[in-house]
């Protein structure tokens, strides 16, 4: 028994072992893959999503400032105050302010390269020199071969607010530049647009300039660096990022991992910058996996316990063939072997009279071999139910083999003993199932102390005396 119950012990472990290692190995191996795609989708769909939608507003944005700059450039009347001597600034400032006005600009302004005077829709800022590094966009413009320019820098006539210009170059009917005129845009708009991105899909997006200065960051967003190089290895990746294109990436900050997108935006002369937690989207993936591994154990414990109850079952049914004879219904040598193990362990603490009885059909072979098996079995089936019932439920009672069969008697002396013997004896003669067979029975009182077997002995040679003596009958050992 104990060594059937180690057995089972370790099969139900081997099943667990093998159910959890299973389970384990699929939610884990589930949860990677599933952690990297969800990484993979951010670097390689939504940041360059996201990017290229900034990029697409800005451009959106960028196309009617340019539009107007060029027709400024183009208007005759510009061309013809500038080619009639510049003489009273009083309808080009009007000029330039209703341009301010009708199109909603943050400002207007005209340059011209025969006097440097600098033209704008408040009035006259100032000459432009070649030696104030501020001035340094408008000889730019004048040397470049494109028609225009956008860039970013401090306007100085609306108090250094940091202004996208469209500088666009000015000629006269002959071709020859005269002068760079446009409009500014107030980077408001792409801050405002840089808060709604970044608010309605939880992304960190700023601009750096080319000299990884960090110029520009939406609300809320987690970067209160100055400077790329100050971004952990940011730095170090920026140095390599392309002009063209955009470029994914991953990179450390603060021990954190950052998936990110970098763009150049030429029209800007920024980078583009669209981030996002290394850990972002992988809440999901990993209540996925605590739910794995919760269904696991739950499937685990029922599949345990539903094999441990069949195995159980299956068990009983083994050891129930093995301690008890199908046809007799009574115990077989095996299972008497463990109840005489348990009664002796009772007696040793609780010493009481016990009795042995061994019986035996007589000319049993005889019967097998005139009627045939089927109806030896009969017999045997008789002698069984005989015993079952003039013998207790607390007795021990046994096929012992063949044709011979053991009873134990609990707190029964040897004349209460030989009297139960004769019931059975009795009920086996007056059976119509026995069809006139009988049986021979011998008696014996186990002595204080003796084993079992020593008692069957005695009484299995009074049974063969009593045989001996006729059959049919009792005998006392």
């Amino acid at each position: 028994m104990e060594h059937a119950a180690r057995e089972r012990s370790l099969l139900a472990a081997a099943v667990a072992g093998l159910l959890i290692v299973g389970f384990l190995a699929t939610s884990l191996g589930s949860y990677f893959v599933s952690r990297s795609s969800v990484r993979e989708a951010v670097l390689r769909a939504e940041l360059p999503l996201t990017s290229d939608s900034v990029y697409s507003e800005i451009q959106r944005d960028l196309i009617r400032p340019i539009l107007i700059s060029s027709v400024m450039a183009a208007d005759t009347f510009m061309r013809d105050w500038v080619m009639d001597g510049e003489k009273d600034a009083t309808p080009i400032i009007a000029y330039l302010n209703e341009i301010k006005r009708r199109y909603n600009a943050f400002t207007a302004f005209y340059v011209s390269d025969r006097t440097k005077i600098y033209y704008h829709a408040d009035g006259v800022l100032k000459t432009v020199r070649e030696d104030e590094p501020r001035d340094e966009w408008y000889f730019r413009v004048q040397k470049m071969r494109e028609d225009y320019e956008i860039n970013v820098d401090p306007d100085l006539a609306n108090h250094d607010a940091l202004t996208i210009f469209i500088n666009y170059r000015v000629y006269d009917y002959q071709g020859n530049f005269i002068g760079a005129t446009g409009v500014g845009l107030t980077v408001d708009a792409v801050r405002r647009l840089l808060d709604d991105y970044q608010a309605r899909f939880e992304r960190t997006i700023f601009f750096a300039n080319e000299a990884g200065r960090i110029v520009m960051v939406g609300k809320g967003g987690d970067v209160p660096e100055d400077h790329i190089s100050k971004r952990g290895d940011l730095a170090r990746i920026a140095g390599q990022l392309p002009r063209e294109g955009t470029h994914a990436f991953e990179y450390l900050h603060n021990g954190e991992s950052r998936l990110a997108n970098a763009r150049y935006i030429p029209e800007l002369h920024w980078f583009l910058y669209v981030e996002k937690s290394g850990e972002a989207g992988q809440a999901a993936v990993r209540r996925t996996l605590i739910f794995n591994l919760a269904l696991a154990a739950i499937v685990t414990s029922l599949a345990l316990w539903g094999a441990l109850a069949t195995l159980g079952r299956y068990q009983r049914r083994i050891e129930m063939l093995a301690t008890t004879d199908p046809l007799t219904g009574l115990s077989t040598r095996r299972g008497y072997r463990l109840l005489a193990e348990q009664m002796e362990k009772e007696l040793r603490r609780s010493p009481q009279p016990v009795a042995v009885l061994m019986a035996d059909i007589d000319r049993f072979k005889t019967i097998n071999d005139s009627r045939g098996h089927a109806a030896g079995d009969v017999v045997l089936r008789a002698v069984g139910l005989a015993l079952r019932k003039e013998l207790r439920a607390s007795d021990i009672v046994c096929r012992w083999g063949g044709d011979e069969f053991v009873a134990v008697l609990r707190g029964c002396d040897a004349p209460r003993a030989i009297d139960l013997a004769e019931r059975v004896r009795a009920a086996v003669k007056r059976s119509d199932s026995a069809n006139g067979a009988t049986i021979t029975v011998g008696v014996t009182e186990r002595k204080a102390d003796e084993p079992f077997e020593r008692a069957i002995v005695r009484a299995d040679e009074a049974m063969l005396k009593a045989k001996r003596d006729g059959r049919d009958r009792v005998a006392q050992g």
